[in-house]
């Protein structure tokens, strides 16, 4: 069970006068995964979230970033919870002396587009893929993503709660509203416009499954702006948990449905705060997060390129990059890859991860035009860039598949599974594997174990290649398995077998 369920909600009533963050994270279950703090609603009280907003300001305080008076840039996705934590994160900006610029309910990658373009701090307050019973807030530096070593500054912060301010359940007495917000989102837009041309989509039939992305609008708003026909579908007033990476078998049918109603060239949508892509071709079959990160980065013209090592293997084996850093999941170590890139003067300098969200370190320039970097996950800008690169290949996107090398990633996930059983798992499985130097059922269809990769969780390739990678995820309690292969069969076939090996962990 995830620790976050089975901390009493009131288990922070009466704190003491003074708490790290890493104290707070210990007493109310919210912990650090790869994009954030996270943790059920129930667990997120005001007091917990006012506590967070404090130490991170008081981190950025440390190292230059905050002082009185400071702006500091905040946004939410459409989530039930995140109008309430997005009020307490704007009353401790307020205690601290900072004055809170609300940027709405939009994309992450539109309010970092603003905050980094004006030196200043942010924060939005999203749960991204997971559940709705679920939230999180994600910190930003002035200048870019939070790293490694600003948890580890944030977490030694010390706080205290101002007296008198929160109820005997941890939430804000005096719930003021939140300000007016500011608009983000036409910069945001242009951006692309910009870029890309009005004409870039001119003739395409596009879908936009708009469940509840924060930024659903928006999509249609910057497809139409390039000249494409869009139909809007699937819009939900309840949250809907898209998850990019391990696409629900209901978005599956739905996609393919969809297809053969409409006949669209691509169906394109987002997960709850906007900033990973899912693509779909004409036939409604999803494209894979990290294949589509090929795709762009080849057509942006990368010479760097940083993801992470569950990445699909077809980015070695195109040769356009000169230099590729594989990475531990998570973008802030994506981002740290490739800013190392750029400042050896390697560029363009681009980043992206297996659910999609694509990253760029520097400016690119493509026929007279030009695109400022942006090193946070954008959801936007890799759909863009395969659909204009399809419009070589009959604005196929299969076709366009098709020029890449022949490899096959997949992924699912078991959960509920919390982190520590996972760990104790793929801990037993390590031991198996190198006592042996084979895994059964594995190696009875990929030969022997070549070797091990322990850069993010367990990950094993076989003599023909063929990889299995065990992960618990860094959001949630369950664990991740990816499979890749040659061949599309045999890359489901060692997926399901690798659910079937790690589901006895459960017990």
């Amino acid at each position: 069970m995830d620790v976050s369920e089975h901390m009493a909600v009131g288990s922070l009533n009466e704190p003491p006068a003074a708490m790290t963050i890493a104290e707070w994270m210990t007493r109310s279950g919210v912990g650090f995964g790869t994009s954030g703090a996270r943790g059920l609603v129930s667990a997120m009280s005001d007091a917990v979230c006012f506590a967070y907003t404090l130490g991170y300001l008081r981190h950025l305080e440390s190292c230059g970033e905050f002082g009185a008076g400071s702006p500091v840039a905040l946004a939410g996705d459409l989530r039930p919870s995140t109008p309430r934590i997005l009020r307490a994160c704007a009353a401790a900006i307020h205690h601290a002396g900072g004055v809170p610029i609300f940027c709405g309910f939009v994309p992450t990658p539109a309010l970092c587009l603003y905050a980094y373009g004006r030196s200043i701090p942010s924060l939005m307050v999203t749960g991204s893929h997971i559940p709705s019973d679920r939230n999180g807030i994600k910190f930003n530096r002035a200048g870019g993503e939070f790293l490694k070593g600003d948890e580890a500054g944030m977490r030694v912060q010390q706080v205290t709660l101002p007296e008198g301010r929160f109820d005997n359940t941890g939430m804000l007495i005096d719930n003021d509203p939140l300000p007016e917000p500011i608009d983000v989102l036409s910069t945001y837009c242009a951006r692309y416009a910009d870029f890309f041309g009005s004409k870039a989509l001119h003739g395409l039939k596009l879908a936009v499954y708009q469940h509840s992305a924060v930024g659903r609008d928006l999509l249609v708003s910057v497809l139409e702006s390039l000249g494409a026909q869009v139909i809007r579908l699937g819009r939900s007033e309840c949250f809907v948990p898209v998850d990019t990476e391990a696409v629900r078998q209901e978005d599956r049918a739905q996609a393919r449905h969809w297809a053969l109603k409409h006949e669209f060239d691509a169906l394109l949508t987002t997960d709850g705060d906007s900033d990973r892509p899912l693509l779909a071709d004409r036939h409604g079959i999803w494209l894979r997060g990290d294949v589509l990160g090929i795709l762009a980065a080849r057509f942006l013209q990368a010479r760097a390129v940083a993801t992470p090592v569950n990445s699909n293997t077809a980015l070695e084996q195109t040769g356009f990059a000169e230099e590729i850093s594989r990475t531990r999941i998570g973008s802030p170590y994506v981002v740290q890859a490739m800013t190392e890139a750029a400042q050896k003067g390697i560029a363009p300098s681009v980043g992206y991860e297996a659910n999609g969200g694509f990253l760029l370190a520097t400016p690119v320039a493509l026929q007279g035009r030009s695109l400022e970097a942006l090193p946070t996950r954008d959801a936007v800008l890799p759909m863009l860039c395969a659909l204009v690169a399809a419009r070589g290949c009959g604005d196929d996107l299969t076709a366009l598949l098709d020029t890449l090398p022949p490899r096959f990633t997949v992924s699912d996930r078991l959960a509920p599974l919390a982190s520590t059983r996972s760990l104790t798992g793929i801990a037993r499985l390590r031991e198996e594997t190198i006592a042996t130097g084979s895994l059964m059922p594995f190696s009875a269809s990929c030969g022997p174990l070549s070797r091990l990769d322990e850069t993010d969780g367990l990950r094993l390739i076989f003599e023909n290649n063929a990889v299995v990678h065990f992960r618990p995820s860094g959001n949630a309690p369950e664990l991740r398995v990816y499979a890749e292969a040659g061949n599309e069969d045999v890359a489901g076939q060692l997926l399901q077998m690798g659910l079937a090996l790690a589901a006895p962990w459960r017990d």
